[in-house]
């Protein structure tokens, strides 16, 4: 259906119809023409040469002769129109295009560059995208591109390149999300971007549990199966679907009243508010976030933390909350 759309396929149905058209008529009106004669008329009449006319031209050849040069001209012309019209709107389309994307990605810092656009990582830019969170996806695909084009930053390349990868400043990234279907791919690409950029988060999916530890080993920080999540979702969605539909409601920012969590570094806090308690703090009381998990500089991790420990000014919160409370958690830290 996109090929009978294009205005290229168009013209070369017109010319074609036109030398059908033109073959035909002066074999038709010309008795004793062979096929080899009617395609020499119909290409130096078409051409405007004006090569002598073959022996034993009748009159109703030449009454064709006349009515082909006519139909011929304005086919041709509109054909011709065709091709320059689509071959320009191609060109600034293309070069418009690419001279945005180039001044985006110029301007991108502390992105995510998610690598394919499948299921996974479609599901990953939906997610970048709801927390505003800046990123650029490396993607083959002519045709996903020219689909997601208008919502989606692209960049056309192959993502086991170490070209590519630089193309989308990695260098200045903060994050890379592994999303090809092959894990021999996504091993590769772990390779190059830690190497490329050595203190680079990188998230990568893998298809075979085995290999899990090999993407680990090459510089994943995370590595994701989706075919064992989503098995151990459908499992709790019996088993406690109660949890699994609170879960899912958390992050979704319907409204001001929807559950949120959010990660709070606290060495972005003020530095009057840094290596104080949680009790000193008063989350709960100015914000109306609740604190659900504490993190400390070692990696240590503390569920429903106590109020009165000290808090490390390297570690970082969970807390929970409404949209309304991270707001004004945000704003009272200064967290924006």
């Amino acid at each position: 259906m996109r090929l009978l759309k294009s205005p290229i396929f168009r013209a070369s149905l017109l010319l074609l119809l036109v030398l059908l058209l033109g073959i035909s008529g002066f074999y038709v009106t010309t008795p004793g023409f062979s096929f080899f004669d009617a395609l020499y008329m119909t290409v130096i009449t078409w051409t405007t040469v004006g090569y002598t006319e073959r022996i034993g031209f009748t009159d109703y050849g030449r009454a064709f002769e006349i009515f082909f040069i006519l139909v011929s001209l304005v086919i041709v012309a509109i054909a011709i129109r065709f091709i320059v019209e689509s071959l320009l709107s191609k060109w600034n389309f293309d070069f418009w295009k690419n001279k945005k994307n180039r001044t985006m990605i110029k301007n991108l810092n502390e992105h995510t560059i998610v690598c394919g656009f499948g299921r996974n990582g479609r599901q990953a830019v939906r997610r970048l995208q709801h927390h505003g969170t800046s990123y650029i996806v490396i993607e083959q695909d002519e045709e996903l591109i020219a689909e997601y084009g208008e919502q989606v930053l692209f960049y056309q390349g192959n993502a086991l390149s170490d070209h590519t990868l630089q193309a989308v400043a990695i260098e200045r990234a903060k994050n890379l999300i592994c999303s090809l279907p092959n894990d021999a791919d996504n091993l590769f690409v772990v390779l190059s971007a830690r190497k490329l950029q050595p203190k680079i988060t990188i998230v990568s999916r893998v298809s075979e549990e085995q290999k899990q530890s090999k993407l680990q080993w090459a510089g994943a920080n995370h590595v994701i199966m989706p075919d064992k999540i989503g098995g151990d979702y459908m499992e709790a969605l019996l088993t406690v679907p109660d949890i699994i539909h609170f879960l899912d409601a958390l992050d979704w920012w319907k409204d001001e009243q929807s559950p949120n969590v959010k990660e709070v570094m606290l060495n972005q806090l003020p530095k009057a508010d840094q290596n104080k308690t949680l009790a000193a703090l008063k989350l709960r009381e100015k914000t109306g976030c609740n604190v659900i998990g504490y993190k400390d500089e070692n990696g240590k991790q503390y569920i429903n933390p106590d109020a009165n420990n000290p808090l490390s000014s390297h570690g970082k919160l969970i807390v929970l909350g409404t949209q309304q409370s991270i707001e004004k958690l945000n704003k009272m830290f200064q967290l924006d």
